[in-house]
């Protein structure tokens, strides 16, 4: 199982790779990461910034 870091202004996050299903943009230069069986989550970054981090990890 390989985790990726992600960064949120409300804390952490230690993500599942193989989790992840989507990016989507949000509002304040943020983005929605989207969880298979599980709620968005909203972290720090563009998305493409965010894709970077999870491609890198």
């Amino acid at each position: 199982m390989k985790f990726i870091p992600l960064q949120s202004r409300g804390g952490n996050y230690l993500v599942v790779a193989a989790n992840i299903a989507w990016l989507r943009t949000a509002e304040n230069g943020q983005t929605a990461v989207g969880i298979i069986g599980g709620n968005p989550l909203l972290v720090t970054g563009t998305m493409e910034e965010v894709a970077e981090i999870i491609l890198k990890g």
